[in-house]
């Protein structure tokens, strides 16, 4: 497998005028990237460079044995992640009934902000 080598790619970004440039090895067992569809790309076995650049940006180079597409595990249910309280706050601070909340956070996977934001949505397309 390709390996990458962090010295030299500090050269080669100082070639190119990058200076300054934080670069490191990560240890990662897998990586997943979620797809605004809702799939997941799942790279086994990475290689991970990390690459922090002056300002704060930060950009990853990934070397993987394969990568593998998959479906979110959706069997656990999200129900799960999603307390009462939350459904109250939910409820409170976008003037919905409990269950409009519920079904909400249910649909943002338990995220209050994207529950919220959901519910606005549906506020203004009505």
């Amino acid at each position: 497998m390709f390996r990458l080598n962090p010295n030299e790619l500090k050269k080669q970004l100082k070639k190119l005028g990058l200076k300054n440039v934080e670069v490191k090895m990560l240890e990662a067992e897998e990586i997943v990237i979620r797809l605004a569809d809702g799939r997941e790309l799942v790279a086994a076995a990475p290689q991970v460079m990390l690459m922090q650049v002056p300002g704060g940006a930060a950009m990853l180079q990934v070397v993987a044995e394969s990568l593998e597409e998959r479906q979110p595990d959706r069997s656990s249910g999200s129900e799960a992640q999603v307390s009462e309280e939350d459904v109250r706050f939910v409820a409170e601070q976008a003037g919905v009934s409990l269950e409009e909340a519920r079904e909400a956070l249910r649909e943002a996977g338990g995220d209050i902000a994207a529950a919220l934001m959901l519910l606005e949505e549906r506020k203004r397309a009505s």
